[in-house]
């Protein structure tokens, strides 16, 4: 099937041919033509799979068949709702892509940067509004913002607003939205409150599931290193000139461990650098934008950035730390094998992360292969861990004890001068 059997009008498919967009993935497939007629849409799919096109396509369709050439007054008709501000940028850059020869304005919205610039481009009119909550809400708050005449809602990673603690944001907007509206719904993963959030929003959706909940793209290739923690830095350095690798994302767990694994990179030759949600909205997007254009090997991602970064052709991605969360894993690695592309997904674990790894497999179902070719092994086990950080604890407390006595007797001969 070729886009041009999805009864998509020629301006969109005339942008998709420039794009580069022959055939649609299996979500496009089975998403576009019911959304196309109206329909709400529940999607089940990881990332990685061409979401963001199985619902752009038609908002922007079905908005320009009936606003297209509209002028004067704007008010707001469609509002995509998505988690992090590194993933509404891509939508409303899609957004930009595939509707470049419509007459339609859209905006992207998010924290962290001036409100000015936005509240400017509201004020002359917005078609397609693409935001995250927090800001979102501010601006509803502060009346800039009104969802009285939407007709279409988008609600992107419904599961990561849950992970990230906006499940009552959102809930706060759709209380905004009007009765009569389509809603496409598309989501990785559906826990019990995902699920009964699209029960309460969605009429009689067509339901859309390309792949097994929580599975890992066929085409990534999975490998984990068993390595002592301190040797991680050692083994990343490694892979990164053995295997000859000119771009790789790299996930760790703390936005500190993103910065020096980045410096570490960097000192040892290969331009590195950190994107995490302690940063500028300036410095996120220079890292990214450096990426993108290769001018950095590898950026070095919190699990922020697990379904915000977009990056065609991305054949390497890293756990440098297992996540705590077993469905990251599936995020995180999703950032490869993009749209039936190859990609290989190495993990490093240490003695302490063999539990994560645990979870992980048994999420998706699947043991991931093991890799010993390298040359730091693990050595310690979790009980040697905890072993040396008794003995660790211990020494502190000796050490504080011995200098007790100094202490006391510099209190001593402060208190007799006095």
């Amino acid at each position: 099937m070729r886009f041009n059997e999805l009864d998509i009008i020629d301006p969109i498919l005339s942008a998709l041919q420039k794009q580069g967009y022959t055939t649609p993935t299996p979500i496009q497939q089975q998403s576009i033509p019911p959304a196309l007629q109206g329909r709400d849409i529940l999607g089940c799919a990881q990332t990685g799979t061409g979401k963001t096109a199985a619902f752009a396509i038609p908002v922007l369709q079905l908005m320009h068949q009936k606003y297209g050439m509209h002028k004067g007054n704007r008010p707001i008709r469609a509002l995509i709702l998505t988690p992090t501000r590194e993933l509404a940028i891509q939508i409303e850059e899609s957004l930009h892509d595939y509707g470049k020869n419509l007459g339609l304005r859209h905006l992207v919205i998010f924290g962290g940067v001036g409100q000015t610039p936005q509240t400017d481009a509201l004020k002359r009119g917005v078609d397609i509004l693409v935001a995250t909550p927090g800001r979102l809400l501010d601006l509803m708050n502060q009346k800039y913002i009104s969802l009285q005449h939407i007709e279409f809602f988008v609600l992107d990673e419904a599961d990561r607003m849950l992970d990230m603690g906006f499940i009552h944001d959102v809930k706060k907007v759709i209380a905004k939205l009007p009765a009569q509206k389509q809603t496409l719904f598309f989501s990785a993963t559906m826990p019990p409150e995902i699920q009964k959030l699209s029960d309460t929003l969605l009429h009689k959706p067509v339901k859309v599931e390309v792949t097994p909940v929580s599975s890992t793209a066929e085409k990534i290739r999975q490998e984990v290193y068993f390595v002592d923690k301190p040797n991680k830095r050692h083994l990343l350095i490694h892979l990164m000139d053995d295997l000859n690798i000119m771009q790789a994302l790299i996930f760790v767990r703390t936005k500190h461990g993103s910065d020096r694994v980045a410096r570490e990179l960097n000192k040892a030759g290969i331009k590195a650098d950190s994107i995490h949600g302690d940063k500028s909205q300036g410095a996120r997007q220079r890292a990214l934008s450096n990426f993108k254009d290769k001018q950095i090997r590898a950026l070095v991602a919190t699990d922020i950035a697990a379904r915000g970064i977009d990056i065609d052709e991305l054949a390497f991605v890293f756990n440098y730390d297992m996540p705590n969360v077993p469905e990251n894993y599936v995020h995180r690695i999703g950032r490869t094998g993009r749209a039936g592309a190859s990609g290989l997904a190495i993990s490093f674990c240490d003695a302490e992360e063999k539990a994560y790894l645990k979870d992980i497999e048994k999420l998706i179902k699947k043991s991931i292969p093991v890799n010993n070719d390298h040359a730091w092994p693990l050595t310690q086990s979790v009980q040697q861990i905890k072993v040396a950080q008794e003995e660790a604890k211990a020494r502190f407390k000796e050490m504080r004890k011995a200098s007790k006595p100094a202490n006391q007797s510099a209190k001593n001969w402060k208190s007799k001068r006095r």
